[in-house]
């Protein structure tokens, strides 16, 4: 039997990960070729992220970046800057309450295109 290789159909997700391998190539920066690499997975394996992970993880002012969901389990204690393919409601409404920002991964590349102190978390 041969194992019959999945490849991801949501339009917007292939889009994304095109422009974080342009972006790789261009820049030399391999933090968008790893977060490529993280978003091309299966569904059933891509990462969902809670809040409380993200809080447990950085400190004040940081950029993260998530290749999944953001999830809103737990608490966030302190501003951050986070860069998701998707955010539930609730998640998106913690960030905002604790003053961090929500970006899409394509507006962290034209704010970051080098990509330098962003942490991947996942």
């Amino acid at each position: 039997m041969s194992k019959k290789k999945l490849k991801a159909t949501n339009p917007e997700l292939l889009n994304l990960i095109r422009l974080l391998k342009k972006k790789a190539k261009e820049t030399g920066s391999r933090i968008w070729r790893d977060v490529a690499e993280r978003l091309s997975v299966s569904r059933r394996r891509r990462i969902a992220v809670n809040v409380s992970r993200i809080n447990r993880y950085t400190k004040k002012g940081e950029v993260v970046v998530v290749p999944g969901k953001v999830l809103g389990a737990g608490k966030l204690e302190h501003s951050v800057t986070v860069a998701a393919f998707t955010f539930s409601k609730t998640a998106k409404d913690k960030i905002l309450k604790a003053k961090g920002k929500c970006l899409s991964i394509p507006e962290l590349i034209k704010k970051n295109p080098k990509g330098s102190k962003i942490k991947i978390i996942g």
